[in-house]
């Protein structure tokens, strides 16, 4: 495939808070990002809303059921140009109404767990963690 037939995809992913404020990740078993601590999401797909990707991916992944999503990233991944991936990446702030996450996709996930955002596993996938930092900027220096 020639690079002018290459296309960037749109990524959503979703950082669901919990009532002590800690943030949900999943380690990742899928052969992208294998071994690495990521949000819950996943591909926009054709006629969907981001907000409607972000809810759906998350519900897939985990089970849950979120609430109050707040646009908090947008972010062009390019760290695996190498292997034909480049992503928009947009990234919500939800969250989790009731429950504990499971995992619904095994052969996607190994494990959800909570974190505080201070205290944070490694390693981060790409996404994740290009949202990660604009959240905290946001938190810090305001609207840049």
């Amino acid at each position: 495939m020639t690079i002018e037939k290459i296309r960037p995809l749109v990524g959503v992913g979703v950082m669901v808070k919990n009532n002590q404020d800690q943030v949900l990740m999943g380690l990742r078993k899928s052969p992208y990002g294998e071994g690495t601590w990521s949000f819950p999401g996943g591909h926009l797909e054709f006629g969907e809303t981001m907000a409607e990707a972000a809810i759906r991916e998350t519900k897939e992944e985990t089970g849950l059921e979120i609430s109050e999503l707040e646009l908090v990233s947008l972010a062009d991944e390019m760290g695996s140009l190498d292997k034909g991936k480049h992503y928009v990446n947009v990234g919500f702030l939800a969250h989790a109404s009731f429950g504990e996450p499971k995992i619904t996709e095994p052969e996607k996930w190994e494990k959800w767990e909570w974190f505080d955002l201070n205290n944070l596993p490694e390693p981060i996938f790409e996404a994740t963690g290009l949202m990660i930092k604009r959240y905290l900027a946001e938190k810090i220096y305001g609207n840049l």
